[in-house]
């Protein structure tokens, strides 16, 4: 009965050991041919990557990263002298051996203690060989354009080697068994897209595939892609992939990508921290965006996500300066109907927005002496001066109180559009239309729906074209 007891302690003081020496990361390194240098255990987050730890090297080239807290998992880095890196796989056990030559680190890198990493290298050697064979044969299809033979047999060729390409991504992920590795590796496998069969006599038979196609890449464009796993959160892949499908796949259409959000957040939400990181991404996205008509997706980004209380990693002061500006926004987006604008004007009569009946109206909120609109207002008045017979208006809005100063330049640049003159703006102007710099531009259609905001002078020739050629 003793000896049963003393095992048990014994047995316990072992597990507890065994624990305790295996808690938290410890990475040791070797770099034969670095003495005394410092190098750098770094991590991927978003598009950008930042230092985690730092450590010393010796004379014979040997350090420990390590700490007590564990690291978050994904695809980090070991960055050496000389802008070097290798990446590396944090996932469940982060404690082993690491050992390369500086000279020819790549080549030379070796795991002790990490299988996982050992075949992580080993699919980085054989994955960048089959691209590089890949390449070899699109340039080769790029030198032989003019020769049908040619071009044939390297069709065939690239084909089979896509396939190869692709085989090999399924035996990597069969292989690792749902490991760091293998969701890794899924994310990366090309979505197989079915051929679609068109009904015979069908109008437009490539359009419609194309549709069918575009659609199915679309619905299907995260399957590969756990959007519950936040170890991607420490990849470059989530951030790629969310890019890519909101600036390539998507039509560029407020509408067309706010549908698409709608069904990518419930995808996410279950995880608090890659909700966060998209919601973020979106966020940043679309306020930074240049695209006219993106200011509606923002809208709703800050209603459905950020001002509802969903984004609780922001402050109150946050939300409060993001509810003033989304007020801005909302009076003026593209589609809507333009608020009336009622004013005092140049002739000393008073004019109203709606009143003109023309198939284009163009806001034009500008100073006398803004050194910008200096540039921007000739210009307008010359292609006014062309285009005021073909259905075009120009209600220009003085968004300075000195009253000389618009008075001298209409009358020095004889400025026959409509000048209204609002110094106290009573009309809040500044507010419907979110007047906060000039020159600023707006076009309306006859039924003063905004089509275009924040154009340049120049573009606006083009944009009416445009719009009279598809648009109607």
């Amino acid at each position: 009965m003793k000896k049963t007891f003393l095992g048990f302690i014994l047995l316990m003081i072992t597990v507890s050991s065994f624990s305790q020496t295996k808690s938290g990361y410890n990475i040791s390194i070797t770099v034969t041919g670095l003495q005394d240098s410092a190098i750098f255990l770094a991590y991927h987050y978003g598009d950008k990557q930042y230092i985690k730890d730092t450590v010393k090297l010796d004379k014979k080239g040997y350090g420990v990263f390590k700490d007590q807290e564990v690291l978050p998992q994904g695809i980090y880095m070991i960055v050496l002298p000389g802008k070097k890196y290798f990446e590396i796989l944090i996932s469940e056990d982060q404690h082993f051996i690491i050992t390369c030559l500086y000279k020819d680190y790549f080549n030379t890198l070796r795991f002790s203690g990490s299988e996982e990493n050992s075949y992580f290298l080993e699919y980085q050697k054989k994955w960048g060989a089959m691209q590089q064979k890949a390449s070899g044969i699109v340039k080769r299809i790029q030198n032989n354009k003019q020769n049908s033979d040619s071009l044939r047999i390297l069709t065939g060729k690239q084909k089979l080697q896509e396939e190869n390409m692709k085989a090999y991504l399924k035996e990597v992920i069969k292989d690792n068994n749902n490991n760091l590795l293998s969701t890794l590796v899924k994310a990366l496998l090309p979505l197989e897209v079915p051929e679609f069969v068109v009904p015979a006599g069908a109008p437009n038979p490539d359009s419609i595939k194309w549709i069918k196609k575009y659609n199915y890449n679309k619905d299907h464009f995260f399957d590969n892609l756990d959007l519950t796993d936040e170890r991607l959160l420490r990849t470059p892949i989530l951030y790629a992939r969310l890019e890519a499908f909101f600036t390539n796949v998507v039509i560029q259409y407020p509408d067309s990508i706010n549908k698409e959000i709608d069904k990518l957040i419930p995808k996410c939400q279950s995880n608090s921290k890659i909700f966060q990181f998209i919601s973020v991404y979106l966020f940043n996205h679309f306020r930074e965006s240049e695209i006219m008509g993106h200011d509606a997706v923002l809208v709703k980004i800050a209603d459905d996500i950020y001002l509802s209380g969903k984004a609780d990693w922001v402050s109150k002061e946050f939300k409060d300066d993001l509810r003033k500006q989304i007020e801005l926004l909302r009076h003026n987006l593209i589609g809507m109907k333009a608020e009336n604008l009622v004013m005092d004007s140049f002739k000393g009569i008073f004019v109203s927005l709606y009143d003109i009946e023309k198939d284009f109206t163009i806001i034009y909120f500008w100073e006398p002496d803004c050194g910008h609109c200096k540039e921007a207002t000739p210009k307008l008045k010359t292609f006014y001066e062309k285009a005021r017979n073909e259905g075009i208006e120009v209600f220009a809005v003085c968004t300075t109180g000195d009253r000389q100063a618009w008075t001298k330049y209409i009358e020095d640049n004889k400025l026959i559009w409509i000048n209204g003159w609002d110094p106290d703006r009573a009309s809040h102007f500044d507010y419907y239309y979110n007047v906060q710099s000039t020159p600023l531009i707006y076009i309306l259609d006859r039924n003063k729906t905004i089509i275009a905001k924040k154009l340049s002078v120049e573009d606006i020739p083009s944009f009416i074209n445009n719009y009279r050629r598809f648009a109607r």
